[in-house]
């Protein structure tokens, strides 16, 4: 039962980054002027996360919300035009490239969470904190924002237990089709006790 990164996931991580690096700039590009030219404020947006053994990682992404502090569970008219097809497209989460080139994530594992959140783990599910957290993972292709916190901690733990390069290869293969289709991107049930925040004015994740 694999507890630890598989040997040659970072090496994975690297063949992939070289593979899409020209690819993800000419993307990256447009989608960064799209945000700063159509709403005040910065394109990106970074946020403390927690990543493996539970040290504190600055997660990168495009910023989808109007500047400023925004709830945790915000309400639509926060979001921006261009956020909502960053977020619906994924491609929000193009900038945590820049967290798996200095090897802070993998391009496949547990998605990073905050800190309250592991606040509340119990021991079971601190296990997820055994691999770097990913851009995609189990959870983002079995039901996404769908799915309740206690169950995507229950298919990050399945990754942590049966990780391996063909599993990777996968869950990458899944991915690109649920981006496609947008499938689980509503979500983040407000009344689950994993992700509701003590503090209804913490700063959302997803801006």
């Amino acid at each position: 039962m694999a507890e630890r990164p598989y040997r040659g996931k970072r090496a994975l991580d690297l063949v992939l980054l070289l593979l899409v690096a020209v690819p993800a700039i000419l993307i990256g590009i447009p989608c960064g002027l799209a945000v700063a030219l159509t709403s005040p404020g910065g394109a990106f947006f970074r946020q403390d996360r927690v990543g493996m053994d539970g040290r504190t990682i600055s997660v990168w992404k495009f910023r989808t919300m109007v500047a400023g502090d925004n709830p945790i569970f915000p309400d639509a008219s926060r979001i921006t035009t261009v956020g909502k097809v960053l977020r619906r497209t994924s491609l929000d989460e193009l900038p945590q490239l820049i967290n798996v080139a200095i090897g802070e994530m993998s391009v496949v594992g547990p998605r990073p969470t905050l800190q309250y959140q592991v606040d509340r783990y119990d021991d079971h599910q601190r296990r997820r904190l055994a691999v770097r957290p990913g851009l995609t993972g189990l959870a983002q292709v079995n039901g996404r924002n769908a799915l309740s916190w206690a169950d995507r901690i229950e298919w990050d733990i399945r990754y942590v237990e049966t990780q391996s390069f063909a599993l990777d290869l996968r869950i990458i293969l899944r991915t690109l089709g649920a981006m496609a289709s947008g499938e689980g991107v509503e979500g983040h049930p407000t009344d689950d006790p994993l992700a509701a925040p003590a503090d209804s004015d913490d700063p959302a994740p997803g801006a």
